[in-house]
C-alpha cells in the first residue's frame, strides 16, 4: 500500500477528493493523487452493466467483508532500521530509509516464518466472519511470496523458509471454501532497475518534462506480466487481482494486464488500481466515502496504522469501531477489506486476532444485516450537515449520516443497526411502504411500533441488547420506496 491516498480508477478522482472517513473522531478529506501519464490508447473494457462483469461481481457483492494480509521481508525490521525507528508504514521501510537493494536483500536470509500455518490464517478469517482473503503476492519491494520462475527474488529461492507460502494458503482456502485473491504491485518494484519508485539506487523514473528514464516496459514484460501469469496458472481459482499504485501505467500497458487476466481466468475480478478501469472501485486507504462512488466498491483499511507489521504500532481498532465501519460501508453498498500484518515468524498479532474474532461473534448473530445486504434506502437523507467544517468540492458542507445508526436492506426488509441507544421514540425516516412487523434480529423480540399521521416511530427498549450494536428488522411490503 501507499503512504498517501491512491489514485482509484481513472475518472474517479473527484470522488476521492470528496470522500470522508465516516465515524469517530472526525471526517478527513482525501488528498488528490499525482496525475497519471496521458493514456496512449483507449482500453476496451466492459461497460458497468456488462453481463460478464455483473457475473464476476456476484460473489463479491454478497461477501461484503474480507481479510487483507500484508506479509513480506519488511516484517523482519518491523519498522526499525539500524536501531532507528523509521516513520511511516511498515512495508515502506525500504523506501523511507532509502535502503540500497544489496542491503535489503540481506533481509531475505533472516526471513523464516516457521510458525506460519495456512489453515490457522484461513480459520481466523472465518472466525472473524470474513468471506474472502487477499494477500500480497509481491509488494513494492519486488519480493515474491511464491515460487516464481521469472525471478529468484522470492520466498523459495532467497530465504531459508524454502516453501511456497501462496501455494499453501491457496490449498487451505480451497479446502475451506474461502475465495482467495492476490495483491500484486504491478508498477512499483524497488528491486528492479526498470521498476518504478527506487530513486536512491536507480535514479528518478521521469525527467522534469515527464519523459521516462528507465526501461519500464522491459520490467513490465520481463517480470510483472509473467508473474501475473504465474499467479493465474499455478494457484487454482483466483478470486481477484488487487493491483496498486499505477505509476506510468498507460491505457495500453494496463490493457495488457487486463488481457492476461481475462484470457487465463475470465471470472477473476480486477480492482480499481490498475491504471485503467477495473471491475470495481478501490477507495483511498482507510477512506470511507460519504456516498457510494460506484455500483461496486471496496474500502481497504488497517487494523492499526500500518499494513506491514511494525512492532511499535499497538493502536488497534476496537471491535466496536470495526463493526461500525463495516456496517457503515455496507449501508452505502460497499465492501470492507480489513488488513492484518503478520510478524516475521508468520503469526498474526494476538491483539488483532482478538478484535476480529469478537466482531465475528457479533456477525454470527447479526450477519443477516450485512452479507448480501443492499444500501440504505434513505442515503444521505438520514444524516445532517457536517458540524466540523468538512466541505465538498463545491464548498458546501458535507451531508453526513448520524453515527448512532445505519440502515441496510434486503427485499422486504430494512435492517437498522444501532451503535448507540437511539432517541426514544425513534422516528423512521419517511418511506411509502407499509410496515408489517418490527423485531430485534438477535432474539426475535417484537419492537413496539406507532403510526401517527404517516410517521412511523419505534419504541426500542433500553439498554440496547448488544453493547457493540443491536439490529432491528423492519419488515415492509415490497422493496423500500422513500419518495
Amino acid at each position: 500500500m501507499n503512504s498517501t491516498v491512491r489514485s482509484f480508477g481513472r475518472g474517479l478522482v473527484l470522488v476521492a477528493l470528496a470522500a470522508v472517513v465516516s465515524g469517530a473522531p472526525a471526517p478527513l478529506l482525501a488528498q488528490a493523487p499525482a496525475p497519471a501519464p496521458a493514456p496512449t490508447a483507449t482500453p476496451t473494457l466492459p461497460p458497468p452493466d456488462d453481463p460478464a462483469r455483473l457475473q464476476r461481481l456476484a460473489w463479491f457483492k454478497q461477501a461484503k467483508y474480507g481479510m487483507f494480509i500484508h506479509f513480506g521481508l519488511y516484517a523482519v525490521p518491523a519498522g526499525e532500521w539500524k536501531g532507528r525507528a523509521i516513520p511511516g508504514l511498515g512495508e515502506w521501510i525500504m523506501n523511507r530509509a532509502k535502503i540500497p537493494v544489496a542491503e535489503y536483500e540481506l533481509l531475505a536470509k533472516q526471513f523464516n516464518p516457521v510458525k506460519f500455518n495456512a489453515d490457522e490464517w484461513v480459520q481466523l478469517a472465518q472466525d472473524a466472519g470474513m468471506k474472502y482473503m487477499v494477500i500480497t503476492s509481491k509488494h513494492h519491494d519486488g519480493f515474491a511470496l511464491f515460487d516464481s520462475k521469472v525471478s529468484a527474488w522470492d520466498i523459495v529461492d532467497a530465504t531459508p523458509f524454502k516453501r511456497d507460502l501462496l501455494k499453501e494458503l491457496a490449498a487451505a482456502c480451497q479446502r475451506k471454501g474461502m475465495p482467495l485473491g492476490f495483491y500484486y504491485s504491478q508498477a512499483q518494484d524497488w528491486h528492479e532497475n526498470g521498476g518504478a519508485g527506487n530513486n536512491w539506487d536507480f535514479g528518478p523514473d521521469l525527467d522534469p518534462d515527464g519523459k521516462e528514464l528507465k526501461d519500464y516496459d522491459g520490467y513490465l514484460r520481463g517480470k510483472a506480466e509473467p508473474q501475473v501469469r504465474e499467479l493465474l496458472t499455478s494457484y487454482g481459482p483466483v478470486a481477484l487481482i488487487w493491483f496498486d499504485t499505477p505509476r506510468m501505467v498507460t491505457s495500453e500497458r494496463g490493457q495488457r494486464f487486463v488481457d492476461i487476466v481475462r484470457t487465463l481466468q475470465p471470472r477473476t475480478l480486477i480492482d480499481g488500481r490498475l491504471g485503467v478501469a477495473g471491475d470495481y472501485v478501490s477507495t483511498g486507504d482507510n477512506v470511507i466515502p460519504g456516498t457510494a462512488p460506484a455500483d461496486a466498491w471496496e474500502v481497504p483499511a488497517t487494523t492499526n496504522h500500518t499494513w506491514g507489521y511494525r512492532k511499535d504500532d499497538r493502536d488497534w481498532k476496537s471491535p466496536g469501531e470495526i463493526a461500525f465501519k463495516l456496517v457503515d460501508i455496507v449501508s452505502k453498498g460497499g465492501n470492507y477489506l480489513l488488513n492484518v500484518g503478520p510478524m516475521s515468524d508468520g503469526v498474526i498479532p494476538s491483539a488483532s486476532q482478538e478484535s476480529l474474532r469478537e466482531v465475528g461473534r457479533w456477525l454470527k448473530v447479526n450477519g443477516e444485516a450485512v452479507y448480501g445486504a443492499g444500501p440504505s434506502p434513505w442515503g444521505d437523507e438520514a444524516g445532517e450537515p457536517s458540524a466540523r467544517g468538512t466541505k465538498d468540492l463545491r464548498g458546501q458542507p458535507l451531508f453526513l449520516p448520524r453515527n448512532e445508526w445505519r440502515a441496510t436492506t434486503k427485499p422486504g426488509r430494512i435492517y437498522l443497526t444501532f451503535f448507540q441507544e437511539p432517541r426514544v421514540p425513534f422516528a423512521l425516516p419517511p418511506m411509502k411502504n407499509v410496515v408489517k412487523r418490527v423485531y430485534r434480529l438477535a432474539d426475535s423480540a417484537p419492537v413496539e411500533t406507532t403510526l401517527d399521521g404517516g410517521q412511523t416511530t419505534l419504541q426500542i427498549a433500553r439498554p440496547i441488547l448488544d453493547p457493540m450494536a443491536t439490529v432491528v428488522v423492519v419488515e415492509i411490503e415490497g422493496d423500500a420506496v422513500t419518495k
